[in-house]
């Protein structure tokens, strides 16, 4: 990725999770409106279900940062 797409991530990820949500969604539907690219329902089901369990408090958000210190260390 480049510096303006890194920018662009650390701000969506500090988002509160239904907004992330959100953005997730709509960057699915412009690739799926796309001509050249397309992403299967599968992939739009998997990010509603996993909303939908964050929203019932079902499983936790990890904040980015300790997301990316966890991939350091392996």
């Amino acid at each position: 990725m480049n510096a303006r797409v890194d920018h662009i991530l650390d701000e969506a990820l500090a988002l509160p999770a239904d907004e992330r949500s959100a953005v997730a969604v709509a960057l699915l539907d412009s690739l799926e409106n796309a001509d050249t690219a397309s992403v299967s329902e599968a992939w739009r089901a998997e990010i509603k279900r996993r909303r939908d369990e964050l929203r019932a408090g079902n499983v936790r958000a990890v904040p980015w940062a300790e997301v990316k210190q966890r991939f350091r260390s392996l």
